[in-house]
């Protein structure tokens, strides 16, 4: 489960961020997932409860907001949405496309106290 490493390397990032601002607890963390990252949200979910219990983290509440995939299509010559890697550009039927939105995971903001 890839989830349990993605919860832990983003506990590192928010323990970090939390002392750097001197807080002594985080109370959200909001993310955003793209859809073609192929990260499954329930189980991120789960894996954070997890990882945090100790921590500054510990009872955050997790938000987690989903990003479009999308890709440049080489014959186009535009952006088009794309609802899964492998599929075909939606208006020319070509796959000559370059993902640019929709891969990524980020740690987007946290709340302290």
């Amino acid at each position: 489960m890839h989830e349990m490493a993605l919860a832990q390397g983003m506990l590192e990032i928010v323990e970090a961020t939390a002392r750097r601002e001197g807080a002594s607890r985080v109370t959200q963390v909001r993310l955003e997932i793209g859809t073609l990252s192929h990260v499954a949200a329930d189980a991120l979910r789960f894996c954070f409860d997890a990882v945090t219990r100790g921590s500054l983290a510990e009872g955050a509440e997790l938000a987690i907001d989903d990003v479009p995939g999308e890709a440049w299509c080489m014959p186009c010559g535009g952006t088009v949405p794309l609802a899964r890697l492998g599929d075909a550009c939606p208006r020319c039927g070509s796959y000559q496309l370059a993902v640019t939105s929709g891969s990524e995971m980020r740690v987007k903001d946290i709340a302290i106290a």
